[in-house]
């Protein structure tokens, strides 16, 4: 079956052209490869094919390709499925990446001018652009190497958004032309090791795709919820609950603070089922699946529901240790937006909700937990109706990034666009 897959898309690649204005998101998950392909026309996202295949456990370890061979394989399908639903191929790729390994922070450089009255233009800004990049890589690269105890480690640039600009203490939107000594620039920036890259490049060569871009993805999944406004005044953290890990951005007035990743998601609960009880992966799954059912005895629902609850003190753990983390903030949003798969576990939702996680960081209140549902998703809409919960967010938000860095709304451009396109890579 697989072999006739491979055969059928291999055949269609050598007699169909794909159409330029359409691109794929591929989230590659633990627990599932999703596929969305979407047709851009000007600010209109369409997603018109939708594919979805389950990984196998071996495939995938804390969020990051182990077996790229099987991966390939579960990505054939997914795309495949998708493919069958659009009618057509799309060449032009944006795949995720996620993993403890991978860094994002919002940097800022404060940058004094020789000629505070000579009017500001694009090239003094990329010289301030480059010199925050050059930080932040030496940052990441430290943090990776003492992390993984490779000094001799290399990272990558994935993604990078501007946050903020201020001349001499005055914020500004968009600083060419103005004048001043002391600019202020505010970067968020995703930095990744060469190694996890360097298996998403081989995955989109061996799949013929055309990689655009590789982003991390929490923050795809804030730029799903934040759109093309660039005004935007969004505030909330973004959890996003995977197979392997759990990654948090948190968002503030429109512009992304910073990304967190722990290695604890959907499958250390599986996990941890499977030794209480004594399961296979399989059984443990399925028990965690349908733990809502009536049908499972009470006995065996009470057992599950303890092992669960050991893990959820773990994994409410890391969410407080990895929002502990965001010290430059005075107060945290107090909206914590939920997608992924993990967060279809209720349990996980209700301890939120219910929980002293909270307490010792900087919130005002409780925060108000919610699902973040395709709804939610600015400026996407979906043809088909499969892409349809939280489950599907993070690879509408791959379309987003793709969005962004194809640069199709060059007519038209916000003053914020094209200071954006300064520092994409």
């Amino acid at each position: 079956m697989v072999l006739n897959t491979l055969l059928s898309r291999v055949q269609a690649k050598k007699t169909s052209q794909p159409d330029d204005n359409y691109i794929v998101g591929l989230d590659i998950g633990t627990e599932f490869v999703k596929a969305l392909i979407a047709r851009v026309d000007h600010d209109d996202i369409e997603i018109v094919g939708v594919g979805r295949t389950r990984q196998d456990v071996s495939d995938m370890h804390s969020g990051a390709i182990a077996d790229i061979a099987g991966v390939v394989r579960n990505c054939e399908d997914a795309l495949s499925q998708a493919e069958d639903e659009a009618g057509l191929q799309a060449k032009r790729a944006i795949i995720g990446i996620a993993g403890e390994l991978v860094k994002g922070a919002t940097n800022t450089i404060r940058y004094r001018r020789p000629q505070p009255d000579r009017p500001l233009d694009e090239a003094e800004m990329e010289f301030i652009i480059e010199k925050v990049h050059e930080r932040a890589q030496h940052k990441a690269q430290k943090q990776i190497a003492l992390e993984t105890g490779n000094q001799e480690v290399e990272v990558k640039l994935v993604n990078s958004a501007l946050v903020s600009i201020h001349i001499d203490g005055y914020k500004v939107s968009n600083p060419i032309g103005f004048q001043g000594k002391d600019v202020a620039v505010q970067i968020y920036t995703a930095f990744a090791p060469m190694v996890h890259i360097g298996a998403l490049e081989r995955v989109a060569d061996e799949l013929a795709l055309n990689l655009v871009a590789v982003a991390a993805e929490p923050y795809a999944v804030s730029r799903s919820v934040l759109g093309n406004d660039a005004s935007s005044t969004f505030t909330a953290i973004l959890a996003d609950v995977g197979g392997g890990t759990t990654d948090i951005a948190v968002v503030n007035d429109g512009g992304v603070e910073g990304t967190k990743m722990f290695g604890i998601g959907g499958r250390s609960f599986t996990r941890t089922i499977e030794h209480e009880l004594g399961l296979d992966y399989t059984a443990a799954e399925k028990l965690k699946v349908n733990l809502e059912h009536e049908q499972i005895k009470p006995k065996v629902r009470t057992a599950v529901e303890t092992a669960i609850d050991k893990t959820l003190d773990v994994w409410l753990a890391g969410v407080e240790l990895a929002l502990s983390e965001f010290d430059s903030l005075d107060h945290l949003p107090n909206r914590l937006l939920l997608c992924g798969g993990g967060a279809s576990l209720a349990k996980l939702v209700d301890a939120l909700e219910s929980d002293e996680w909270y307490r010792n960081l900087p919130f005002t209140k409780r925060p108000r937990i919610q699902l973040i549902t395709p709804e939610d998703v600015v400026g996407i809409k979906d043809l088909t109706k499969k892409a349809s919960d939280h489950t599907f967010i993070t690879a509408m938000g791959l379309l987003r990034v793709g969005y962004d860095t194809i640069g199709t709304h060059v007519a038209g451009d916000s003053l914020r666009d094209k200071l954006n396109r300064l520092v994409r890579i």
